[in-house]
């Protein structure tokens, strides 16, 4: 059924939401690699050195793109032979970086699948440590499906990602509303047709889902 395009120069109204999809790190499960390396390093500053610097962001997206982590962490052992048993930590200990799920937002999402909302995840996650987190936290039992960025080959914000979800699940990108705690995702959503709120905090998302209706 094609969308209603309104009057020329009327404002676009949001549809109503039909699906909602989340993000898993920093929005459902309180992960950062810092839970593990001051575990590691008695310096913080050497800390936030070796994370930027050797064990970076953009290291870890390769393997949230998709590829091997052993391939990966071979390559940064070789460019950083003395770094090796602090870089191997870093996939070998990945459970020690999720702290905990973040329960504010887990009360949200129990109300919403309590009121009969379709739940997803799109999530930038290794195909290899997601299963750590699907094992540990049995919120994910809530969700009718699951897209993990490792398990494609491809991760947010790319727009290819978002189309693919909605292909996969059959969702309507106007209805469908999607959270993240990174702006270029949420952004990117938007751009491809969706609604979305950025999240801040449990208390944020909560005002913004009823601000939506989908709170009772």
């Amino acid at each position: 059924m094609p969308e209603e395009t309104p009057p020329e120069g009327e404002p676009t109204k949001a549809q109503p939401i039909e699906a909602v999809v989340f993000d898993v790190g920093g929005v459902l499960i309180d992960w950062n690699p810092r839970h593990l390396y001051r575990k590691v390093f008695d310096d913080e500053a050497e800390m936030e050195h070796f994370l930027t610097e050797v064990c970076s962001k953009d290291w870890n997206d390769q393997a949230d793109a998709g590829r091997p982590i052993a391939e990966i962490t071979a390559e940064l052992c070789a460019q950083h032979p003395d770094k090796q048993p602090m870089i191997e930590s870093y996939y070998a200990r990945f459970p020690e970086m999720m702290s905990g799920a973040i329960d504010g937002t887990v009360t949200l999402l129990e109300q919403l699948h309590n009121s009969g909302m379709p739940l997803f995840v799109l999530s930038n996650f290794s195909a290899e440590t997601f299963p750590h987190a699907q094992r540990r936290f049995d919120f994910f039992e809530r969700f009718s499906g699951l897209l993990i960025s490792g398990e494609e080959g491809m991760k947010k914000p790319d727009p290819r990602i978002y189309d693919l979800v909605v292909e996969r699940f059959d969702l309507r990108p106007a209805h469908t509303l999607f959270i993240d705690d990174l702006a270029d995702n949420t952004q990117a959503a938007v751009d491809a047709g969706w609604q979305a709120r950025r999240f801040i905090s449990p208390r944020q998302l909560e005002e913004d889902l009823r601000n939506l209706g989908l709170l009772g």
